[in-house]
């Protein structure tokens, strides 16, 4: 496997700021860039290819086409790509110099049809994003439900994921549901006999640009996509994907408890719980950030928990009812 071989597959949707930075990563990168990058914009009214223009020393293809969400617009840029494989990147990256050599050494000593790598906050990131970041990725909040290096059931998510052309054509890409739509993929490939993996030493630096708001918005849907997939593919359920909601819930009843006087030692135990939170997200980055966290992982296990749990309830009532008519928001139609 050589870096000829290789097709960067980047959809965009009105965010050319993070093209540009994106793109300054790759005109960075240690050693040879002779790859292809397939950057498509996705019914964007804030265009970035003059930005694209700007990058002569890159090998850049640019596709506009009309709106039909990230899921379609990667399988639009893996058809037109020319590499024998595809590593997509959501446009809210920055790859570490070192990317190309860490992605060529894996795929050569560790081939998988379709990887996943992992994603870190960068120093110059905002508190509140270092936050978010911590708070998806730490094993002690909800990253360890992605599955580990060990995970025959590892599913690859695509702000920096790979897959061969052979696994594309065979599963066609992903679907329209978003968000939702790689784990999706990951299941089908796996029907199909493609094995998934983590390759754990492969970064990018993962902007996730959200306000509170967005981000409690962004992880009910995580939650509600899951119950979709569930439900989609009934053996992929598992009982840790009801953790979040349980930990809501009996947070909400310490919180009670404690104010009736009745008891206190559960509250005690969430008090040491987000201690640890912040004493290990303070050690990564500072103690602004550490206290960020602590709000961060609560928005993010009560969203996700709410989101599960809700969807959960709507389809086990109307369970002759079509899932795109009950929750429309999470599917794009391609058609």
């Amino acid at each position: 496997m050589d870096l000829k071989d290789i097709s960067f597959i980047i959809p965009v949707y009105n965010r050319p700021d993070e093209i540009h930075e994106l793109l300054m990563s790759f005109s960075c990168l240690e050693g040879d860039k002779d790859f292809e990058i397939v950057v498509i914009e996705d019914g964007s009214t804030k265009k970035c290819d003059h930005i694209v223009n700007r990058f002569s020393d890159l090998n850049i293809s640019y596709h506009l086409k009309t709106n039909s969400g990230p899921g379609d617009s990667r399988n639009y840029g893996m058809n037109v790509a020319k590499g024998k494989y595809y590593i997509i990147l959501d446009s809210d990256v920055i790859l570490p110099a070192n990317y190309n050599k860490v992605l060529i050494e894996n795929l050569i000593n560790d081939y998988s049809d379709c990887f996943g790598g992992i994603d870190d906050s960068y120093k110059s990131f905002s508190n509140f994003q270092k936050a978010v970041s911590f708070s998806m990725t730490s094993f002690i909040t909800t990253g360890h439900i992605r599955g580990g290096s060990q995970s025959i059931d590892f599913q690859p998510r695509s702000f920096n994921m790979g897959i061969s052309r052979e696994a594309f054509l065979k599963s066609k890409g992903f679907g329209n549901i978003h968000p939702g739509e790689d784990p999706d993929l990951s299941i089908r490939l796996k029907e199909l006999g493609f094995n998934t993996k983590l390759y754990n030493d492969l970064k990018v630096f993962h902007k996730r640009r959200v306000s509170v708001l967005s981000f409690l918005e962004q992880v009910y849907k995580f939650g509600v996509a899951r119950t979709i997939l569930n439900n989609r593919y009934p053996s992929t359920k598992k009982i840790i994907y009801w953790c979040p909601l349980l930990f809501s819930l009996t947070f909400l009843i310490s919180i009670f408890l404690f104010f009736l006087n009745i008891n206190s030692t559960l509250i005690l135990m969430f008090t040491f719980y987000f201690i640890i939170v912040f004493i290990q997200s303070s050690f990564k980055n500072n103690s602004l950030v550490g206290l960020l966290s602590i709000m961060t992982t609560l928005i993010q296990f009560v969203g996700y928990g709410y989101g599960f749990f809700k969807s959960f309830i709507l389809i086990n009532i109307f369970p002759n009812k079509k899932i795109e008519s009950i929750f429309p928001k999470m599917f794009f139609n391609h058609s």
